[in-house]
This record gives C-alpha cells, sequence and structure tokens, in this order.
C-alpha cells in the first residue's frame, strides 16, 4: 500500500511540474511588447571597438597665463575707496581703486615746478634775444638761453611721460586701473590700508576666462602612460553632471618636488564662464588598448542575482534574457568579456521593465 501511494506522489509531483512549465512557456510565449514600451524603451546593435582604458588624476581649473594681469600699487599710500568686488567684470581702464598718495602729490609739485621751470626758461631766452638785438650781450649767452629752455622742455616731457604711464591726475590721488577687460580672480586690498609700492603680492588679478587651463597632476608611475594629444574628460565637483572633453596639449616635462608629481595642461571653452579658476576637478585621461572587444552601453546592463544580464530583442514576441561578463566599466559604456556577439540588438533602456516581466 505504502509503495503504490509512493507511486502515486511522484506521479502528482512530475505532473505538477510540467503544469507549471507548461503554464510559464506559455506566459513567454503569449509576452508581447506594446507600442507603449516600445516608445519607452531604446535599441542598440552592438559593435566591437578598440578597447579604452582609463586613469584619474586630480586638477584644478586656472586662467590662462597668457589672459591674466596682476596689478601692483606703484606708489605707497593710504586706500580710500574700491571699486570692485573679487569676481566682478571690468573693462580695461576702469578704475579699481583709489589710494590717496604723498608720492603722487609730490610728482604734482614737479610737474608743477617743471611747468614754471620751462616759463622762466622762454622769458629769459626771449630777453637774451633782445638784449643780443641791442648788443648788449654775447651770442654765447643767447645759445646758454636756448640750453636752459631746451633742458626745461626735456624735464617737462619726462614728468609728463610718467603722468601718461601711470595716468596720474592733479592731487595727491592715484587711481589703480585695470589693465585688460576680464574678470577680478583676486584682490588683497582694504579700505582705509596703509600699503606699499614695494609689496610682492599683487593686489588685483584679472583673468579672461573665456577659455581656462585644467592643470593636470600626474603621478610619477603614471607619467610612461600620459602623451600629448591624449583625450581627457574632466568633471568638476560644482558640475558634475556637466564633464568638459579636451585633449593634452601641454605636458611639463619637470617634477614637483613638493607633490612628486609632473603637470599637464588642458584647454577648455568656456564661454559661459561656469568654470572658476581655482575650482577642483578630476581628469579622466582615455589610453587606448591593443585589442577590441564588444561595446554597450552601461543603461543596457542589469545586475540581478550576483549576475549581469542584458535584454536581447529578436522581436516584439522574442526577448531573451541572456547572462553576460564584463570585460570592463569605463562611464556610460561597458565591454563584454563573453555573452553577446557582433550585431545583435539589445534594449539600451528601460529593459529592467521587460526583464521583471519575463523574469518575475
Amino acid at each position: 500500500m505504502q509503495k503504490h501511494t509512493f507511486i502515486y506522489f511522484l506521479l502528482f509531483t512530475a505532473l505538477f511540474f510540467w503544469a507549471c512549465k507548461k503554464r510559464v512557456s506559455q506566459t513567454l510565449t503569449n509576452f508581447s511588447m506594446s507600442d507603449t514600451m516600445m516608445e519607452k524603451c531604446q535599441f542598440y546593435t552592438t559593435q566591437k571597438q578598440q578597447v579604452k582604458n582609463e586613469i584619474r588624476f586630480f586638477g584644478k581649473i586656472t586662467s590662462d597665463n597668457n589672459k591674466t594681469a596682476q596689478v601692483f600699487p606703484i606708489v605707497s599710500g593710504v586706500v580710500k575707496n574700491i571699486y570692485v568686488e573679487l569676481g566682478d567684470y571690468v573693462k580695461q581702464g576702469q578704475v579699481l581703486a583709489s589710494i590717496q598718495s604723498r608720492e603722487v602729490a609730490s610728482f604734482e609739485k614737479e610737474r608743477l615746478d617743471a611747468v614754471n621751470d620751462v616759463a622762466l626758461a622762454e622769458k629769459n631766452l626771449q630777453v637774451a634775444r633782445e638784449l643780443f638785438a641791442g648788443k648788449l650781450n654775447s651770442e654765447k649767452d643767447v645759445l646758454a638761453a636756448e640750453k636752459e629752455l631746451e633742458k626745461a622742455k626735456t624735464e617737462l616731457n619726462r614728468v609728463n611721460e610718467i603722468y601718461s604711464i601711470y595716468n596720474l591726475k592733479n592731487g595727491s590721488i592715484f587711481n589703480i586701473t585695470a589693465p585688460i577687460s576680464g574678470f577680478v580672480i583676486s584682490r588683497r586690498l582694504n579700505q582705509n590700508e596703509l600699503i606699499r609700492s614695494d609689496i610682492s603680492e599683487p593686489v588685483f588679478s584679472i583673468a579672461e576666462i573665456n577659455e581656462v587651463w585644467a592643470l593636470v597632476n600626474i603621478n610619477e608611475s603614471d607619467i610612461g602612460k600620459i602623451q600629448l594629444g591624449q583625450e581627457v574628460v574632466i568633471k568638476t565637483l560644482a558640475f558634475p553632471d556637466n564633464p568638459c572633453k579636451g585633449k593634452i596639449d601641454k605636458i611639463f616635462n619637470a617634477i614637483d618636488p613638493q607633490t612628486k608629481s609632473m603637470k599637464a595642461r588642458v584647454k577648455i571653452p568656456n564661454s559661459d564662464f561656469k568654470l572658476k579658476p581655482e575650482m577642483s576637478c578630476i581628469i579622466s585621461v582615455q589610453l587606448l588598448e591593443n585589442h577590441q572587444k564588444i561595446v554597450i552601453p552601461s543603461s543596457a546592463v542589469i545586475f540581478d542575482k550576483s549576475k549581469h544580464w542584458v535584454m536581447v530583442f529578436h522581436d516584439r514576441k522574442n526577448i531573451e534574457t541572456r547572462k553576460i561578463e564584463i570585460y570592463r566599466e569605463a562611464g556610460d559604456i561597458t565591454y563584454i568579456k563573453s555573452g553577446l556577439n557582433e550585431g545583435e540588438k539589445i534594449i539600451s533602456k528601460n529593459g529592467i521593465l521587460i526583464y521583471d516581466a519575463l523574469n518575475d
């Protein structure tokens, strides 16, 4: 009796699994992607590409040295007014700050003295010529008066040249002006501060930042991997979702003794002025390897049950869940080690919806 019961139990179990399998098979066979689902999904045909490796370095955004001006005070004095703030855009010749200076007052005195000397020399020359005409002095006296006038005019020209170079005005006020148009990227000046003309730090730094530099700090162990023309992707902490692309256009062949690193430069267009000097950034350098792999968008990869899957699309009613092995992920693309062939069509966006529908 027990033997028959056991046989019945085995038959019932086999029948149950067969029915379940048939039901699942029917469910999968009856599955078809609707028009709405087709619109939500994106598709990609697999292809082989040369494998790119990636090395990441830390760096910072700086202004172009050739488009940066350092402004130093040429006179000592007390800062009376500051007209711009850090980050302001200024035009060439715009007044940045004003300094009340004894030195400027001295220049003013020199200019007035030079003007008076010229007037006196002209009068002396006129008198000498009149006396010479009346035979009351010699030609030598006239020549001496002419030389004195020439000397006075030379001194006046010198003082006027100083006024022109440093844009000096009447009185004791010296205006610090912008030598170029651009943004104020540093300011080391406070109102009512006493400053000297021999300070080593600029009081203002002005830079054009419509194009900036990304300076890459290359580790000593990676120097041999870096070459001119390599493509890079630059991400800043401020705009991590808006990477910039560029190429290494200069390598500074010197090691910084403090950081034990070498610097490389990448020029970046910055017409919207989003990138600011001194911003920190991560620079990813793309390296090409000597072999090819199947490449797919990273959005096509589904991770479930400790494995990686993709949805291979044959037609609306024939969609295959296929296990793959990943060779390397590189940002928005993934290189495949095994599981896919070139030319196969996969779901590259919203494939997880189809995966859930087929594998629940």
